[in-house]
Formats: structure tokens, sequence, C-alpha cells
């Protein structure tokens, strides 16, 4: 597919001109095959209706290669263009889209949606780069919870990180492997993450006021283990002024951050 022009004036936008979305995300299933110069993404994604009018369903989605469409398991054929991919209303208040893309991190300049550096995989969605990833809603009033299953090359990428709690993992055919995470909060896409490669971890735990004991983790380079007690110490303080100040505890029994010049 060819790539969008771009201009140096950016696009005005104006809440004057907002409209809500004519269909909602309920849940989204995302899974990336990450292989060496391709990455194969599938979005299993619920929508419902969210007026009466049987309008379109528009998902952004920029420099993807489209694969395939289903709709509640049936193949169809949606336009697809430079901008994103339009289906035709439904005819359903409920229904499930299946499509398939497949992306090139390691030709990603645009540091944008998934791109590769250095010897890891990183995301950068905020504040429109999911529609690099897949095709989807891309805006900040669709909220939806997220499953995510990564798969790759054991060796290459040992680290595979995304948002919530890591609920499965284990090993794959032809030395690959898998993590599978889920996040029970519903979000919108540009707060999606996900980190794949060789990091070092550096450990350490809280436990929130109801006596829950949650993991910290800091993946960082190797070589840079050193420089984390600082920001381990921060993160264990912010936790805990959290809770005296808000009355806010921590809900995941994991917290990963990714510290990584990438």
């Amino acid at each position: 597919m060819g790539k969008m022009m771009r201009t140096d004036t950016p696009q005005e936008i104006y809440l004057k001109d907002y409209t809500p979305p004519a269909y909602k995300v309920a849940h989204t299933d995302l899974s990336f095959e990450i292989f060496d110069g391709k990455t194969i993404v599938t979005a299993k994604t619920q929508y419902t209706k969210n007026n009466d009018d049987e309008a379109p369903l528009f998902l952004e989605g920029e420099e993807l290669k489209f694969i395939s469409c289903k709709l509640d398991g049936k193949e169809v054929q949606p336009k697809v263009s430079d901008a994103g991919l339009t289906l035709p209303g439904p005819g359903k208040d409920i229904f499930t889209l299946e499509i398939v893309t497949e992306i090139v991190p390691e030709e990603n300049t645009a540091l944008e949606g998934l791109y590769h550096s250095g010897s890891t995989y990183c995301t950068q969605c905020e504040a429109q780069g999911f529609r690099k990833i897949t095709y989807y809603p891309d805006r900040p009033d669709v909220m939806a919870t997220f499953k995510v299953t990564i798969e790759a090359d054991k060796k290459k990428c040992p680290v595979l990180l995304s948002n919530g709690n890591l609920i499965d993992s284990g090993n794959a055919s032809n030395g690959r492997h898998y993590t599978v995470w889920e996040d029970p909060t519903p979000k919108p896409c540009y707060l999606f993450a996900l980190v794949a490669g060789d990091l070092e971890r550096v450990e350490d735990t809280f436990t929130t006021m109801s006596g829950t004991l949650v993991d910290l983790h800091i993946y960082v380079k190797k070589g840079d283990e050193c420089q984390c007690d600082h920001a381990m110490r921060s993160l264990i303080k912010s936790m805990k002024w959290d809770e005296d100040v808000y009355g806010r505890e921590y809900q995941y029994n994991i917290f990963n951050i990714v510290a990584v010049s990438d």
C-alpha cells in the first residue's frame, strides 16, 4: 500500500465538530507473531452499535498490509484505503470483527505504532500510533478491555511485555515462546503498550494497604541495572503516596517499567 502524504500544517480539530462514535468497542483480543522482517497482527474485536443509524464502520489504519477480515466468522471484503478500512453497516447491534494485518517494525522510522530499534521491539501509540498496528477506531473516546498474546523467537526476544496482568506463558514451536496479558480496565488504544527484546530485570515488591503483594519490575538493557535504584524507590514511594493521599490502591498484581533509549 502507498504511504500517506504528510503536511507541515497540523489539522485543526474543534470540540464543536465532535460526534460520538457510531460503534463502541467492548473487548479486543490482539495477537502478535513477531518474525524477522514482518509481524502478523490479528485483532478480534467485539463491537456494539452506538445509535439507531445503520452507519458504515470506519476504522483508522495507516501503512498496513491488509490480509483478511471476518465478520462473525464469515469472510468479508471491506474497502481499504491509505486512511483506513470501511465496512457497510453490518446490520447487527453486536458483532465481532477479526482483522489480520502485516506490518514491518524494522522499516518503521516514524517511531509510531510498533517499531524495531536496536534489538528491541517497542510501541508508541500516543496520540495516534495505534492505527499503524491494526485497523481500529483510533480515538480516545472508544474504551475497551484488552487481551494480548505475543509470540517471538525465545533467544532474540526473551522478554515479552504488554499491559495488565500476565495470565499465561510458555514455549511454542521452532524455538519460539509466547506470553498472554490481560488488562481488565477499559482503556483507549493510545494507552496500548508492547515491548519485546533482550532486557535485564530489576525486581522488588510492594504490599498494598489491603495486603496484596505486587511484583515491581524495571527492565533495562544489560549494564544499566545499577541505574535503577532511584527509580524503584520513587515507584514504591509514589504507590504509597497514592494510598495515603487519595486512598487509591494499585489493582494489578504486577507493575512493569521499561527504561531504554529506544
